[in-house]
Formats: structure tokens, C-alpha cells, sequence
């Protein structure tokens, strides 16, 4: 598909509902809006702040689940020239105070509860509101039990009719290219994550780019099972479907049978998962009894490749990519082979530059050698208010340090090795974990690896394995490490083994694995000198 002329928010939803007025662009748990109709929402909630006083430069907070809301309040915020902060639904009464606080949020846009977290009793675990967020100058909600002066949602759209037209298509008309529309999270493990600013240009450049290598038309529907406070979600999924005219299926919350059934009855022809989504859905039962002929694209890892194309889209791309740098910065192509796209993740998207450095030289790698991954061209501008870890991450020549292993092939395709920070080093010896899970997930009786280095006297570290099985199936722990020795080099080896339940992989609130809780949990092993088959089968 073309590329939209827009380069801002609030003229690509103005472009795309005049090119596909009533073409569905998003359905939730609750109801479906074409572009035109999304458009006329987004405009009258974009009333409702103005009267609130909303206006260019301000930060608005949204604190919610998955539903239409979220993103007519996204383009609402945006069209004002204001910023919107994306604040995780996990979070709890600290981690909502240090977002609000760190970000200079002035409007808060919130849900009583979401899967059981109460906002309002977070809220009043604050204390004073005052004193806790001095610069938070109006919250406005939904429904009963809300914190005290807080403005119901209708009585703002009801505010906000007594706003023109005009106000709002001057304020439209101001909003920049290379303005912030977003302040988004990094999707650490502490509650001190840091805002990442993010341009209307790079989301809508960026996301294109993305789009194209799934090969994205006005006729593709895809669902998005995943958080939308997440790049993965509102940046990368959102802008790859709607600068190509697409449509999103929003899940209210993710669940495994759920997806499969939506994918059917919804007709989705592509789908955003993550690996523990990906394994849920080829392992679910229904996925035999549902029709899902028509999905045939997506974003999953490379590991998960060949489980999807089984399942029926052949079409699926890998990616690697960081929140800092617009959710994607290498994608895979949908048309390259099986093979390949199980090996790497793709090369560049346009207007994004790769090159792998040696970190501690900082001399430029040669093709197959590993090296921290640096980024330029769709980066961040820059984490909101944090000159020293600015000065940290983005050197004098823009260059994006992203602090990521890689190895980039003679034909300009990375391969993903991990955090430099996680590498095991063993008998003097760099140990790339992903290297050794790539060599335990190719055991066929393996379902799910997760390595680590735990501490050694003798090797300063070794390297660790948590190991899954495949359902009905019992590892035989000395078979896999024959595998392995067969397969690696001898120091790639795991000298401590735990076979043990997928429920015991930690996650981070964002599905990926939490190392450092994986650590502890393989060092209390370790330690209490347990066998190396732990648990029962899965």
C-alpha cells in the first residue's frame, strides 16, 4: 500500500477515514467503529479535554484495560498536541505515583479496577493527592466508587459541547511531525522504569515499515491480544495496520481459547503473539476445532516459526526491536523461507541503520561476530527529564546503545543473542544463553529453555538450564546433555540442569522471561544441591 501522507496522528486518522470511511478499523469485547466513526469519537473526546484544559505540552495519563476507549483517548490526546502516558494496568500504588510524578502528568484518565487491581485504592494509598502528585490537576473516570473530586467521563463529554469545531481542528493543525506523542515505559522488572519519548513521525514511519514486511492490506484484520500500555501493542501493531487501512481485534483480556475463538468467528488474517502465547495456542485443544484458515501473518519469535506455520500461517515474521526504538527496528520479510525466518530475525526496516560493536572496544564487528547492537534513525529522542542515562545511551553521533548481543550475517541479517549483561562468563569464556537454549530447544522432547549463569568458584560462572518438557513427556537428563555435547561447543554445555513446570518460568508483566528471578530460583537450587530433575513432567 502507499504511504500515508500524514505524519502525525490527527492527520492520519483524518487520511484514513476520508480513504476508508467505513471500513471497520477496530472491534473490542464490547462493539465495532469504522474509521469515520472512530474519527467522531476521538473529535468529541478531544472536546471534552479542551474544556478541561487540556492543551499542547500537556501530559494525560490513561490508566485502563484493552477496550475502543484507550485508543479513542490515545488519538483525542494526541490531536491536542498533548502527550499521552501510557501507565501499566500491573502496577501498584508506587509504581503509579513514580509514573505520574517522574512524567509531570497533569490529567489522569482512569477505570476504578481493571483484573482485579483497584486504582482508587491505589489512588488513596497515596495519601493527599495534593501532596503525593502536586502537579495532577484533574482525574476523570468511569463508574461507581471513584476517588473523591474525581470528574465523571459523561459529565466531560458533556463539558466538552460547548467546544467548536474549530478549536479543536486549530489545535490539530499545530502538532508537529517530530513532536512527542507518546511517553511509554520501559518494560524493565523494577518499579523505576523510565519514559521513553516517542515522535508522531516515528510511530507512523516506523510502523509502516513494519506493515510492509507482513505484507499489510486494507483487507487484513489483526488481533491483538497483548496490553496496549505496551510498544508492542500501541505503537507497533497499531501504526503497522492503520497506515495500511487495516482493522484490529482488541482482546479485553488475553486468554488462550478466547484468541482461538476470535480468530475464527472475527476472520483475523494476522495475529501478535508472544512465546508464551504461542505455545499456549499450539498446545491448546480447540486449535484442532477451530477454523483458522484465514490467519496467515503475525509477529511471533523465531523459536515459535515452525509450531506457527504447523497451526496454518506460514506467513508469520520474527523481529527484534526495544521500546526505545519505536517497538521494531528488524523485522523478517513474510515471504522469506520457513528456514530462514527460524534463524534470524530479518534485516533493518527503512530509515533505521544496524551495526554491531565490540562493547568494550567500541571498534566495529565483522560480519558473524558478536558485539553489542546499536540502532540509528527511528531512536528515541530521549528519555523524558534523564540527561545522564541520555548521555549513557545515545553517543554524539545518535547512535542508539542498546546494550543487546547480535551478530549480524554477510547478508545483512541479525540473529538476537541476548542482554550483553547476561552473559555467562565461564572459564574466561563468553557464553551467549541464547546460544544454548537455541541448542536445548532443538531436542525434540524440549518445550520451553531458559539459561542462566549461576556463580562458581572454580569457573567464576557455569551455565544453568531450566528445562520444560513437552506435555506427556519425561526428559531424560543425560540423553539431553549428550544432545547438547554433540550439538555445542563443550563449555555451551549446562553443568546444572532443572526439568521443571512451565509454571515456574518467571515472566515480567510484559510475557518475557524475568531472568533475574530465574537466577534466584536456579541459585537456591544450586545451592541446596538438588537433582538435576526437578518437578514433575508437564
Amino acid at each position: 500500500m502507499n504511504f500515508p501522507h500524514a505524519r502525525t496522528f490527527p492527520e492520519l486518522l483524518d487520511e484514513m477515514a476520508q480513504r476508508f470511511p467505513l471500513h471497520p478499523f477496530i472491534t473490542d469485547h464490547d462493539r465495532t467503529l469504522s474509521y469515520s466513526q472512530f474519527k467522531t469519537e476521538a473529535k468529541m473526546v478531544a472536546k471534552g479535554l479542551h474544556a478541561l484544559g487540556v492543551r499542547r505540552g500537556d501530559q494525560v495519563a490513561i490508566l485502563m484495560g484493552n477496550q475502543i476507549e484507550w485508543l479513542v483517548i490515545d488519538f483525542a490526546v494526541t490531536s491536542l498536541g498533548a502527550r499521552l502516558v501510557a501507565l501499566n494496568t500491573w502496577w501498584k500504588h508506587s509504581e503509579l505515583q513514580h509514573a505520574l510524578l517522574s512524567t509531570d502528568t497533569s490529567f489522569l484518565i482512569m477505570v476504578r479496577s481493571y483484573l482485579g487491581n483497584d486504582y482508587t485504592e491505589a489512588l488513596q494509598a497515596m495519601g493527599d493527592l495534593k501532596v503525593a502528585l502536586p502537579q495532577l490537576r484533574q482525574i476523570v473516570g468511569w463508574g461507581e466508587g471513584l476517588p473523591q473530586g474525581q470528574l465523571n467521563w459523561d459529565d466531560m463529554l458533556l463539558a466538552g459541547q460547548s467546544v467548536s469545531d474549530e478549536l479543536i481542528d486549530v489545535a490539530k493543525s499545530i502538532v508537529q511531525p517530530d513532536d512527542i506523542a507518546y511517553f511509554l515505559f520501559t518494560s524493565g522488572s523494577t518499579a523505576r522504569s523510565k519514559a521513553v519519548q516517542l515522535t508522531h513521525r516515528g510511530n507512523i514511519e516506523n510502523g509502516h515499515a513494519i506493515g510492509e514486511r507482513m505484507h499489510l492490506s486494507e483487507q487484513d484484520r489483526m488481533l491483538i491480544p497483548t496490553s496496549m500500555f505496551w510498544s508492542f501493542s500501541c505503537v507497533n501493531a497499531l501504526f503497522a495496520v492503520m497506515t495500511h487501512g487495516g482493522s484490529l481485534v482488541i482482546m479485553f483480556k488475553y486468554d488462550t481459547a478466547e484468541m482461538l475463538r476470535l480468530i475464527e468467528v472475527e476472520r483475523c488474517t494476522g495475529a501478535y503473539t508472544l512465546p508464551n502465547i504461542s505455545l499456549a495456542l499450539y498446545e491448546h485443544p480447540d486449535r484442532h476445532t477451530r477454523d483458522l484458515s484465514t490467519w496467515r501473518t503475525g509477529i511471533c519469535r523465531s523459536s515459535m516459526i515452525q509450531r506457527m506455520a504447523e497451526m496454518g500461517p506460514r506467513e508469520m515474521i520474527t523481529g527484534y526491536g526495544l521500546t526505545e526504538c519505536y517497538g521494531h527496528s528488524v523485522d523478517s520479510d513474510a515471504h522469506d523461507s520457513l528456514e530462514h525466518r527460524m534463524r534470524c530475525s530479518g534485516r533493518p526496516l527503512s530509515n533505521v541503520e544496524l551495526k554491531i560493536i565490540n562493547p568494550d572496544s567500541g571498534d566495529l564487528c565483522s560480519a558473524g561476530e558478536a558485539g553489542e547492537i546499536c540502532l540509528r534513525g527511528h531512536v528515541t529522542p530521549g528519555y523524558y527529564k534523564d540527561p545522564l542515562r541520555n548521555q549513557e545511551s545515545i553517543d554524539a553521533e545518535g547512535w542508539f546503545h542498546t546494550g543487546d548481543l547480535g551478530i549480524v550475517d554477510e547478508g545483512g541479517f541479525l540473529q538476537f543473542k541476548g542482554r550483553i549483561k547476561e552473559l555467562i562468563k565461564t572459564g574466561g569464556i563468553n557464553v551467549s544463553p541464547a546460544d544454548v537454549e537455541e541448542v536445548l530447544h532443538a531436542h525434540p522432547h524440549v518445550q520451553q529453555a531458559v539459561v542462566v549463569g549461576l556463580a562458581d568458584a572454580q569457573r567464576e560462572e557455569i551455565v544453568a538450564a531450566m528445562i520444560v518438557a513437552k506435555p506427556g513427556i519425561e526428559i531424560d537428563v543425560e540423553a539431553l546433555l549428550t544432545h547438547c555435547r554433540h550439538t555445542a561447543a563443550t563449555y555451551k554445555v549446562p553443568r546444572f540442569v532443572v526439568v521443571t513446570n512451565v509454571e515456574d518460568i518467571p515472566l515480567t508483566d510484559t510475557g518475557k522471561v524475568h531472568r533475574g528471578r530465574a537466577t534466584q530460583f536456579m541459585t537456591q537450587r544450586y545451592a541446596q544441591g538438588a537433582p538435576t530433575h526437578q518437578g514433575k513432567k508437564s
